[in-house]
């Protein structure tokens, strides 16, 4: 097997990145890329296998890592006494959220690529995943607290998605519009008693917070 000349690897992800930020996943070209990284495609191909293992090294790092921490914090969470949870739903989701925009903007480019150029990959459904996740720990956090599935106020399983989506989308467009770290952190946290003070409501439920 040909020894790797050292340094290729490193510049193939710095060019591949650039062209798939300028152009999408779809019509990001490797030969362009090999231009670039002054290599071949063939190149590319022994150390990456294809386009899609070469977009895979660059974000699925990233995204594991964003996913884990998510699911920590669901499950630390979901450990606490009832009425813990109960009380702190509010604070703990959003100081939790706040954390992890200090991560996105530590991988600011990364989440550009799994937002918006990820379209022909595994990863396009990158915040439905989250999506998923929110959706499985609010139905352990309403059984565990004891709060109505489906009061009058109609929290079916099909509007909160709807409610979550729209959450997560909402969080992410401080990635779409390049806002800086600090402004970033007011709009995710007024977001986030935006949409917990809606949640509240629908599932009559009332904390220190709304009281």
């Amino acid at each position: 097997m040909a020894k790797q000349i050292e340094g290729v690897y490193e510049r193939i992800l710095e060019c591949a990145k650039k062209e798939f930020l300028e152009k999408g996943y779809m019509d990001a070209s490797l030969r362009t890329i090999a231009a670039e990284a002054k290599t071949s495609t063939n190149s590319i191909y022994v150390r990456f296998k294809d386009k899609e293992g070469l977009f895979a090294a660059i974000v699925e790092p990233v995204s594991e890592e964003f996913m884990s921490r998510c699911l920590d914090v669901q499950e630390t969470f979901h450990s606490f006494d009832s009425n813990v949870q109960r009380r702190e739903v509010g604070k703990y989701s959003s100081d939790a959220m706040l954390g992890m925009v200090d991560y996105i903007y530590d991988h600011f480019d990364e989440f550009r690529l799994l937002l918006d150029s990820s379209h022909g990959t595994k990863f396009h459904d990158f915040v439905d995943r989250l999506v998923s996740m929110e959706e499985e720990y609010t139905w352990k956090w309403l059984e565990a607290t004891g709060s109505r599935m489906e009061p009058a106020g109609g929290l079916t399983a099909e509007f909160y998605h709807m409610m979550v989506t729209a959450y997560f989308e909402g969080i992410f467009e401080v990635v779409r519009h390049g806002m800086d770290r600090e402004d970033a952190k007011k709009y995710v946290a007024m977001m986030g008693k935006y949409h917990h003070g809606g949640f509240l409501a629908i599932v009559g439920e009332e904390t220190a917070e709304t009281k």
